[in-house]
């Protein structure tokens, strides 16, 4: 199937709707032939859930029914198409094309995996819609494109979206994944700026595809992430294998992943019409497709050579699947009947117009070899008039390049023109230092070897049908090559040569946990380190125990930094990388949130602060205890009784669920949060003060430090008078004076309870340590002392 989308998208999206606030996803990948189906409840009313899968995947064509099933208050997911995904095509089909009963039947028909290992027998009514979505999108797919789907060609994952970490549309801005903030303004040079751009050394579409796909969606399977990172300590290990490896992946074409789906797809019907003049593109996609195929099926046996001996789990899987499969073998010979040897892929007009044309070995079929016969001689005869051209007109530099669109032509340097070109030459254009013309010998000698050409194409269709239905019978095997080198591309090219191409050590591997801490030892923010060498690492430890961070610092001391390298650490963890830190152990995170700077939308007529509120409220409603929440300055953008009200009421409903949170704020009376929860951690960045000027560490410390009036500072600094600036001074110090009385209060009302939690606390870790007993009495008649010692300090 003709498929020239390049790196744009190749996805077509199904979605429908039911009142219970369920939402179906069918998402096929042309390029890749894969269906992907999702089935959630949209727990927010502006469908953030689907917004966040709709940016994921960038679909070319959205399928939707015609009328609105959403619950009340709800748009729907045919206004939502109009609204958030404006330049999109959109498409409107019947309500009975999306039909659950024949999905169901046509997903089981066309997956590659037996049915069970899907899950769909057994889960057959609770994926209803998305199977419903996946009859609408196949059927309009195979009507549109007039092709049908091969059976057991499609790789079917259920549930895809939600089996991963979710990241919102909003948190992949802020956190600049994909693109940087502001881009526009930074100019071209800012792409490194962002985690994707950093790491996309791909050198396949599929893999940088791949590679996208995982950024926005990390995994949350322990198993499958140690897997990935047990493959990288060993590339990491063992130069010869990494090199070797790399040196593999080269000698595959790079558009293997979207040839592969060719084979998936086939023509409803095999007429003269469809192999007309008109459908020579699609002729030539399919001559080219095999030989990209034959080479990338050449390349196997070095593949093969160097994984021979790999040792990780990974290696070892795909060396099983694809290099001991005989399959790959029996699709190579049945190639090699019929397909010249000499056949290569090549991206140069004429040889890849004349490489198609003589793919086929002679003898094959007998008015093949007559077309193919008039090609050449009219391809010589275009020769010979050149040269004849060149001693007739004394242009001896005359040259005959060719393109698709023209034929040949001539090409003449300027400075061999004496005067004026004789009349024999026509459609003369000047292009830079050289002319480009044309005769009407040329012209008639171009018909007739486009003609034979398109005879060549013609037969050549014929004869490749019959291969391309020999090669679909196990076409399943090439779905799984596919995948697999994507899968290697991003491993070897992007995450080990990243990690290659930095100081030794400065990449380490985390260790992940079920229910442990989140504990990051000199963590670097993995963008701005590329950047700035003289980057300050900083750690973060998060546990049950202790599950909220909450730190301070004046602007510009590294609070916004902070909370990004955090959220792009765990990123990079999850997607079975290594990370910028010295020591790292995670717990998974099922969800990543953020509540970052903002500005007015105008488009949803929300002020700053509503804006505000609307991510906030977005958090507080779709929040789990295995979440990440990331929250900076909340509650500026209103009068700071309301904002400080809004902000203390948020930190005490996160700190009543098990989820890691990390709260940047100006508001120092947050610190009080310390006093009455002991599940709560106050941080700071350290600052000098020096002659009224502040001198920024960017080192974060433990505890609260009361940087005096260092708003007072920016200000005189930034041109504010110095009369208003010591106005100021004055009742800000009355303020904080009343203030600090009433920490103390707090302080002393809160003690006795801060110290039961700290017993609790180190009575936890003590249960689950592995002293000897006597260790563990030391260790109890300590904790006893010194719960007693504080006891009798508070009295």
């Amino acid at each position: 199937m003709e498929d020239d989308t390049g790196e744009r998208s190749s996805f077509v999206i199904g979605l429908i709707e039911n009142r219970a606030k369920e939402v179906g996803v069918a998402a096929f990948d042309l390029r890749s032939a894969s269906l992907h189906l999702s089935q959630y409840i949209e727990t927010s009313s502006s469908y953030q859930n689907t917004k966040t899968l709709l940016q994921f995947y960038e679909p070319m064509a959205i399928i939707v029914p015609p009328n609105k099933l959403a619950a009340d208050g709800m748009v729907g997911v045919s206004q939502l198409a109009d609204g958030f995904c404006s330049s999109t095509r959109k498409v409107i089909m019947n309500r009975g094309c999306f039909d659950d009963t024949r999905g169901a039947v046509l997903v089981k028909g066309l997956a590659a995996k037996e049915p069970s290992a899907l899950g769909l027998d057994s889960y057959y009514k609770q994926y209803y819609l998305c199977l419903a979505a996946a009859a609408a999108t196949i059927k309009w797919i195979e009507a549109e494109k007039g092709v049908v789907v091969i059976n057991h060609s499609l790789l079917v994952t259920f549930n895809g979206s939600f089996d991963h970490m979710n990241i919102d549309a909003t948190s992949v801005q802020n956190l600049e994944i994909i693109e940087p903030m502001h881009s526009s303004l930074l100019g071209t040079n800012s792409k490194k700026r962002s985690l994707f751009h950093m790491l996309k050394t791909t050198r396949t579409i599929g893999g940088t595809r791949l590679l996208r796909a995982n950024l926005l969606q990390p995994l949350k399977d322990i198993e499958t992430i140690n897997t990935r990172l047990d493959c990288l300590d060993e590339l990491m290990s063992n130069e010869q294998l990494f090199f070797g490896l790399s040196q593999a992946l080269r000698k595959f074409p790079k558009e293997t992943d979207r040839v592969l789906c060719h084979f998936c797809f086939k023509p409803k019907r095999v007429t003269n019409e469809v192999l007309a003049s008109n459908n020579g593109r699609r002729n030539q996609i399919m001559i080219s497709s095999i030989i990209l195929l034959k080479t990338a099926l050449d390349a196997l046996p070095l593949l093969s050579q160097v994984l021979k001996e790999a040792k990780s789990c990974l290696l070892g899987n795909v060396y099983k699947s694809i290099c001991e499969n005989e399959k790959y073998t029996s699709i190579r010979n049945r190639i090699g009947e019929v397909i010249d040897e000499d056949v290569l892929h090549t991206r140069v007009p004429f040889v890849a117009r004349t490489q198609q044309c003589f793919a086929f070995k002679a003898g094959v079929d007998g008015l093949l070899d007559m077309a193919r016969r008039s090609f050449c001689d009219t391809s010589e005869a275009v020769h010979d008039l050149a040269n004849k051209y060149r001693e007739d007109f004394r242009l001896p530099n005359l040259k005959i390049p060719f393109n698709n669109r023209k034929g040949f032509y001539f090409s003449i340097p300027q400075k061999d023109i004496q005067g004026k070109l004789p009349s024999k030459f026509i459609q003369v254009m000047k292009h830079g230092n050289n002319v480009h013309c044309s005769s009407l010998e040329l012209a008639s000698l171009n018909a007739r070897n486009k003609s034979a050409a398109k005879e060549c194409w013609l037969r050549t269709a014929f004869c490749l049908e019959a291969l391309m239905d020999a090669i679909r019978e196990d076409v399943s095997v090439l779905t799984v090559l596919s995948e697999v080198l994507c899968l290697l591309d991003m491993m070897v090219n992007s995450f080990a040569h990243t990690i290659s191409t930095k100081p030794v050590d400065r990449y380490t591997r985390p260790n992940f946990t079920c229910d442990g801490p989140l504990a990051i030892d000199s963590g670097r923010h993995p963008i701005l380190e590329s950047i700035n060498n003289e980057f300050i690492p900083n750690g973060i430890f998060l546990s049950e125990a202790s599950n909220m961070a909450i730190v301070m610092g004046p602007n510009m001391s590294g609070k916004s930094t902070y909370l990004q390298q955090v959220c792009l650490t765990v990123i990079l963890a999850q997607i079975g990388c290594y990370i910028p830190a010295r020591f790292a152990t995670l717990r998974v995170v099922d969800r990543i949130f953020t509540r970052m700077g903002t500005m007015d939308c105008l488009e949803s007529n929300s002020s700053t602060f509503m804006t505000e509120m609307k991510e906030t409220a977005f958090i507080m409603q779709n929040v789990s205890s295995r979440s990440l929440i990331v929250m900076d300055e909340l509650g500026r953008a209103t009068s700071s009784s309301d904002g400080f009200a809004i902000a203390w009421s948020c930190c005490e409903q996160l700190l009543a669920l098990k989820a890691y949170s990390i709260f940047a704020t100006h508001m120092e009376n947050l610190s009080e949060l310390a006093t009455m929860y002991p599940n709560v951690k106050i941080l700071h960045f350290d600052v000098d003060v020096r002659n009224n000027r502040m001198d920024f560490k960017f080192l974060l410390k433990d505890g609260l430090r009361h940087v005096p009036h260092y708003g007072l500072m920016l200000a005189g600094v930034a041109g504010l008078p110095s009369s208003v600036v010591e106005t100021a001074k004055k009742i800000t110090s009355r303020i904080k004076e009343k203030e600090m009385k009433r920490m103390e209060v707090n302080y002393r009302q809160y003690q006795d309870l801060q110290l039961t939690y700290q017993v609790a606390q180190r009575l936890m870790c003590l249960k689950f340590s592995d002293q000897d007993e006597d260790s563990l009495r030391e260790a109890l008649q300590d904790l006893k002392e010194s719960y007693l010692s504080g006891k009798h300090k508070d009295n």
